[in-house]
């Protein structure tokens, strides 16, 4: 019998996080372990092994998991094979005839993941409309689907013109290669997108195809093994659109997971935000291989309606993260004009920094910080892992010694490097988007993000930091608040007025009754069901759309639209028009609720201000090399005490760093709330 504990589970390129929640008593509890590339399921299971209570006891269980951006990365994913319309072989090859780099003769474009090769074609078509053009040929598909069986393929992906207005050819063309080709896994577009534009849905199935066969295995294997331990919950993966998705359904849809990794950060942001009445937040989650930046604004996620891999478009809804190569692991190296570098290759989790003592000698983000003295040898990190300051000294040497610089001046520069970067991720979601880092709070989170977090926001004028409890496990910490999520869309290009219209209802109306389909399968009541409507709108004539909630009722929503569609447009692009508006694309997300934890409230200290444990000496710089920090637990801090930089507060899963003249306050629900000295107030 299951109780009601929460276990979440986040695996990242060097670590694997792991949050446990007991509802009853609100207790949450952190913890890492190392990743374990090799073995994928061994690490989930690892991080088990850490929690209080036995899988038996454990009531949902929320995962997030980089497998299938890994297989795109490395182009280790399954065979795949493209089936489409006769005449519309090379749509996906021909991608679009945009050029976005004109100026680098550099360029090379990405490892395509198919070849011509791969490509096929049937007999058929379907217009805009929905109506068929010519039939399938159900000859040549056979004939089609014996092919791919004799090659070996491991999976097919079908998009065939106009199926997002009648899918009816692509779910014939799944039957037929079942019946041929039945250990062959079939991706069909109009499951994943019914929206017009062939290129990108069929890149979006592409890419699910791409890696289907290799998430469901490692999902099937995984939920085996937690079935042998006793689980026996609700088993839920995170998406890149921001909330969560049934195992069951993942194994469908895996595109929706491939840039899932940091989304539950983000959740967990936005639902931190909200609870200590901060609406507007930078996010910057510094992890052991890369850095994710993101906004939270009016206490919503910024959320595109499709995004990119490697410039091949994914078709669905995806939260706005901008990643760069800048973690703990991140390698120190010298380019070809000799100018050191950090990143964005990393020494993951085997055999990691050199510090760690597993056999890496390479230099590190990591190594620097150790040698400098942020992060210190006593305190194990996720109490598993000791640091080495002498091989971290000695990964630094060779280095130094090229450079003609001591070893500590090396790692003081590897910081500063590696700073400006992560200043860089921040401008790009904000400055260069027209937004005000000055405007935000940063909220910094991941086992590096408070190494860096004041560094940065006193150089782009933020003037608050917010480091949230357990900020090394975070990411895993936010998939606790994620909602079981579906999204729909219909594409339906023309005038405004016709939102008020009784062809739009009902556009409405079958998407509603899909959801509430799927919801009700996954074991969702009507009461903890959540509809959310929204159209896509631009100017006649426009490429662009803006994204514009729909309000409820029935009448009148067209002008209301009008309005905020005309106020967006300004915001996003500095003007507005006296063209015609018209929609293209009718949305609705489907969310089914799950209990949001409650977060305990810390005590309040009796007497007498918090008490430094003892300091640390910092190399600022050369002519500072020893700074005296005060050095802190977190755990034993209390709401309201107060630190004045410079300081480090070192903590079960991460450590926070602070300088002379910055100000820290514990909150009540123990967040550190760090004013910076000269940011803008």
């Amino acid at each position: 019998m299951t109780s009601n504990s929460r276990v979440a589970i986040d695996v990242g390129g060097t670590f694997t996080d792991v949050v446990e929640l007991t509802p009853a008593t609100g207790e949450i509890r952190f913890g890492k372990v190392p990743t374990t590339p090799s073995q994928p399921t061994a690490g989930v299971l690892d991080a088990f092994g850490t929690t209080e209570a036995p899988m038996a006891e454990v009531g949902m269980f929320t995962h997030g998991t980089t497998l299938g951006l890994n297989a795109l990365l490395t182009r280790t994913g399954a065979r795949t094979a493209v089936v489409g319309t006769a005449g519309f072989r090379d749509v996906y090859l021909l991608g679009r005839t945009d050029r976005r780099t004109n100026y680098d003769i550099t360029y090379k474009k990405p490892a395509a993941l198919v070849e011509r090769y791969d490509t096929f074609e049937v007999p058929e078509r379907s217009l805009f409309d929905g109506s068929v053009h010519l039939p399938l040929d159900e000859e040549a598909a056979r004939t089609v689907a014996a092919t791919i069986a004799e090659r070996g393929y491991d999976s097919v992906a079908v998009a065939f013109l106009h199926s997002y207005a009648n899918p009816a050819h692509e779910a014939r063309m799944r039957e037929i290669l079942a019946e041929v080709a039945p250990d062959v896994v079939v991706t069909v577009s109009h499951e994943l997108s019914r929206e017009y534009r062939e290129y990108e849905r069929t890149s979006t199935a592409v890419l699910d195809a791409y890696v289907k066969p290799i998430v469901r295995r490692y999902l099937e294997r995984l939920e085996g093994e937690l079935a042998g331990g006793g689980f026996d919950g609700r088993f839920l993966m995170t998406r890149s659109g921001g909330g969560a998705m049934t195992a069951r359904s993942a194994r469908e849809q895996p595109v929706s997971l491939i840039l899932s990794g940091p989304a539950g950060g983000v959740i967990g942001a936005t639902a931190f935000g909200e609870l200590i009445g901060r609406p507007n937040l930078i996010t910057i989650d510094m992890g052991g291989t890369s850095l994710d930046a993101s906004l939270v604004i009016d206490g919503e996620p910024v959320l595109h309606q499709g995004a990119e891999f490697e410039s091949l478009p994914i078709n669905t809804p995806s939260l706005y993260i901008h990643t760069i190569g800048a973690g703990g692991g991140s390698i120190a190296w010298l380019d070809d004009a000799g100018a050191l570098q950090v990143g964005p290759q990393s020494a993951g989790a085997d055999p990691g920094p050199a510090s760690y003592g597993k056999g890496g000698t390479q230099p590190t983000f990591t190594d620097a910080a150790l040698a400098v003295g942020y992060m210190g040898t006593t305190a194990a990190l996720g109490g598993r892992l000791s640091l080495d300051d002498r091989l971290a000294l000695g990964a630094l040497e060779p280095l130094a010694t090229k450079l003609d610089m001591t070893p500590l001046g090396l790692a003081r520069g590897m910081i500063r490097i590696s700073t400006t970067k992560i200043m860089g991720a921040v401008r790009a979601i904000t400055v260069e988007v027209g937004r005000d880092p000055k405007d935000f709070a940063l909220l910094s989170f991941g086992g590096g993000g408070g190494l860096v977090a004041v560094d940065v926001a006193h150089e782009l004028g933020i003037p608050t930091v917010i480091v949230p409890p357990g900020q090394g496990a975070f990411s895993a910490f936010g998939m606790l608040f994620a909602d079981v999520q579906h999204d729909f869309a219909r594409t339906a290009v023309t005038s405004l007025a016709e939102l008020d219209s009784p062809g739009t209802a009902a556009g409405y109306a079958e998407m509603a009754a899909e959801a509430a389909e799927a919801l009700g399968a996954e074991g969702f009541a009507p009461a903890n069901q959540v509809l959310t409507r929204s159209v896509d709108v631009r100017y006649a004539g426009q490429e662009h759309t803006v994204t514009v909630p729909v309000p409820d009722g029935t009448s009148g929503i067209a002008a209301a639209v009008e309005r905020q569609f005309t106020e967006l447009h300004e915001r996003q692009y500095g003007h507005v028009m006296d063209d015609p508006i018209e929609i293209t694309t009718l949305r609705l997300r489907a969310s089914g609720q799950v209990d949001k934890p409650t977060l305990p409230k810390l005590s309040v200290r009796d007497s007498g201000p918090a008490q430094p444990e003892g300091h640390r000496d910092v190399y600022v710089s050369a002519e500072q090399p020893a700074v005296p920090y005060a050095l802190f637990t977190r755990e034993t801090l209390l709401a309201g005490d107060e630190i004045a930089g410079p300081a480090v507060i070192h903590e079960h899963t991460a450590t926070t760093v602070i300088h002379a003249g910055d100000q820290l306050r514990v909150g009540e629900h123990g967040e550190m709330v760090i004013t910076v000295q000269g940011a803008a107030s």
